[in-house]
């Protein structure tokens, strides 16, 4: 009797299975139909050119893509057109014609491109390094203003002129070219500066730097750069640049440190041919959430006949960012740098303590060395989200303000390999350097973030730091 249920049982089974098999097969087969896309439109680009927005996007006219990779697709393409930082909002969307063919509508908001941004800025390595080793000193700023032209001509190109007085009197001239050939690969970057100083760092003693000011100009720099610029990929960058470097300082600045440019010497001539190399896939290069990021930098100073420094130098950065789930966030950055030249001049020094390369709770310090190993780590989540609308503003690019709150927790180490015979900076050099905290992020938009810090470092020095950039 058993056998005759458990008989019945299976074949009023089977057709159960059957039907549940032919609705997966079928789901399944709605969900890979091939999709053919008829056409790409773009809406909003009142400035840039479509070719400008077409050459950041993997979907094209003619092309066929599975359904269930569409979405993955576009979503990888706003993310290239955010980072291209010609627009304040991206959405793409799918508009189907029939069950096999689809156009696909990219909308854009376009940035605000001219900016005669008035300068204001510090001139110490960061913030908290003037409000405490500078004693929060005024005369210690530069003021002017900074004319950009971005997106110039709709094909993100970008005219920067540059006019500052104050602590750094200087003039700037830059035009970048971001593609000059019809298959958008090649480009090319022209840079003029020069600068004049009457306030400058002629030495560093116990990782601090000492400052000699005077009524008259004591440093002229001038700089003349010539680059080229090639994307084969949307994620992998080459640039190879020429610079030209002259030089000059008063006698009183070679009195103080002879080696300022080496063997007592008032004026410095070099020639520079350097080599980056950026793969950049990031979901957002303003402040990225997940995706990596890795660099390569070989520089040569000293080509040919203007050789007062003779110098190579190799550095190479790993950027990791998680997307952990539910708001959570890990971040990563790994460099390490290497220079292969013992008596080098003052003026060229590197080390921990400049731009992202510092280990967090030593902000106060300046740790130069020939070489150095660097790790920074930082876990967040997000506690705020939102988009504000300022309707009142009369400028469309300004009316919807996002602000996202991150609270955080970071650790990071490094450690500089010092100067052969550069005894008045040993305290921190060629020793394991930590630092931790934590923190919140502020994050808007136009690219601004603001970073409130309280860190410890390996000195048992503890304190409250401020910074205007993303981490790394």
């Amino acid at each position: 009797m058993s056998a005759i249920v458990l008989t019945l049982f299976l074949g009023l089974l089977n057709p159960l299975q059957d039907s549940v098999q032919n609705r997966q097969d079928t789901a399944t087969q709605e969900k890979d139909v091939p999709l053919y896309i008829d056409a790409v439109f773009i809406i909003g680009n009142k400035k840039t050119k479509d070719e400008i927005i077409l050459r950041e996007l993997n979907v094209e006219k003619g092309q066929t893509i599975f359904k269930s990779d569409l979405e993955a697709v576009l979503e990888l393409d706003k993310s290239k057109l955010l980072n291209t930082r010609l627009f304040n909002t991206v959405d793409l969307s799918i508009l189907y014609l029939d069950d096999f063919t689809v156009d696909v509508v990219v909308t854009v908001t376009e940035r605000w491109y001219t900016f005669p941004v008035p300068i204001f800025d510090l001139v110490d390595r960061n913030f908290n390094d003037w409000w405490q080793n500078q004693n929060r000193d005024l005369s210690r700023t530069n003021y002017g203003v900074n004319i950009y032209k971005n997106n110039f001509r709709g094909r993100n190109e970008t005219l920067r002129l540059l006019l500052q007085l104050g602590y750094t009197q200087k003039f700037g001239l830059t035009y970048k070219v971001p593609y000059l050939d019809k298959n958008k690969r090649h480009g090319l970057f022209l840079n003029y500066d020069y600068a004049e100083n009457k306030n400058i760092a002629v030495r560093t003693e116990n990782h601090k730097q000492l400052f000699l000011d005077s009524d008259e100009t004591l440093r002229v720099t001038k700089e003349y750069t010539a680059g080229y610029m090639y994307r084969r990929s949307f994620y992998s960058f080459h640039n190879l640049n020429f610079s030209f470097y002259e030089n000059e300082v008063t006698d009183t600045v070679s009195i103080i440190n002879p080696e300022y440019y080496t063997r007592d010497a008032t004026t410095q001539k070099y020639a520079e041919l350097s080599y980056y190399f950026t793969y950049d896939k990031r979901d957002f290069a303003s402040y990225p959430l997940k995706g990596t990021k890795m660099e390569l930098q070989v520089i040569k100073e000293g080509i040919g006949l203007f050789d007062d420094v003779n110098r190579l130098t190799i550095q190479t950065s790993l950027f990791k960012y998680v997307d952990l789930g539910n708001d959570y966030y890990f971040s990563n950055y790994s460099s390490a740098f290497a220079s292969f030249l013992d008596n080098q001049p003052y003026n060229i020094f590197e080390g921990l303590g400049r731009r992202r390369d510092f280990v967090r709770g030593y902000e106060l310090y300046l740790i130069e060395g020939k070489s150095f190993g660097l790790n920074r780590s930082t876990f967040k989540k997000r506690i705020f989200s939102k988009v504000f609308n300022l309707r009142p503003l009369p400028l469309e690019q300004f009316r919807k303000m996002p602000l996202d709150i991150y609270i955080k927790t970071y650790y990071d180490m490094g450690y500089v390999e010092n100067f052969e015979n550069y005894e008045l900076n040993t305290t921190l050099s060629d020793r394991y350097l930590f630092g931790t905290g934590f923190g919140l992020d502020f994050v808007s938009y136009y690219d601004s973030v603001i970073r409130l810090e309280y860190s410890f470092n390996r000195e048992k020095e503890s304190g409250f730091f401020l910074h205007f950039k993303k981490e790394f």
